[in-house]
């Protein structure tokens, strides 16, 4: 009888200190979906803007961009349902704030891209970057070592949306930005902590 492959987090140390782990609203179940960040629902942010605010959203439209295209593959592909259905949300709400967060940009007359690699704001928590490289090789695994190879390449991306946020918090100027960045904080640090979960059980 073939044995199951034990899914195991090989993570970095930094990626696996105790993070605060209260979702936004209260506490949260375990095993329950992560609630989403939930950007407010495209309305123009208040006026007053930063360039942090600015630079920390352009580097969240193209972190989230890339989260949607790893969890499309795992809604499709993962083995567990735990695992699709926390894929599937994380589609549908970070698709949505990208939307917001273009918006917010669009209002301050600003571009929603940046022209620089991720590496040059390393030290606003914008790097490691998951790169084109990461997402290619995670499409190309197949079989009972997918599941493992997403959920720890999402931790550590998730983790880089947190030092972001954390960035965003501490030096943005718009008050709208700030307390998305504070949800995100919340919301994806509840994500790390379900993976973790699931990558140990």
């Amino acid at each position: 009888m073939s044995r199951r492959p034990r899914r195991r987090a090989v993570l970095p140390a930094v990626l696996v200190v105790p993070l605060l782990l209260t979702a936004c609203g209260g506490g949260q179940e375990e095993g329950a979906s992560p609630k989403p960040a939930s950007a407010s629902s495209g309305a123009p942010a208040a006026s007053g803007h930063n360039d942090t605010d600015v630079m920390f959203l352009q580097m969240m439209i193209a972190h989230h961009k890339q989260g949607v295209e790893m969890a499309r593959v795992a809604a499709e592909r993962a083995e567990r349902d735990e695992v699709r259905l926390l894929a599937a949300a994380v589609v549908a709400t970070q698709s949505q704030e990208v939307k917001t967060m273009s918006s917010w940009l669009r209002s301050w007359s600003k571009p929603t891209t940046n022209d620089h690699p991720p590496s040059v704001h390393a030290a606003h928590g914008g790097m490691p970057a998951t790169g084109p490289k990461e997402i290619k090789t995670l499409k190309q695994t197949k079989g009972a070592g997918f599941e493992p190879a997403f959920l720890n390449l999402f931790v550590a991306h998730q983790h880089n949306a947190v030092e972001m946020a954390r960035m965003e918090t501490s030096k943005g100027g718009n008050r709208d930005a700030k307390a998305f960045a504070k949800r995100v904080q919340e919301s994806r640090t509840d994500q790390i902590r379900q993976m973790l979960g699931l990558l140990n059980s």
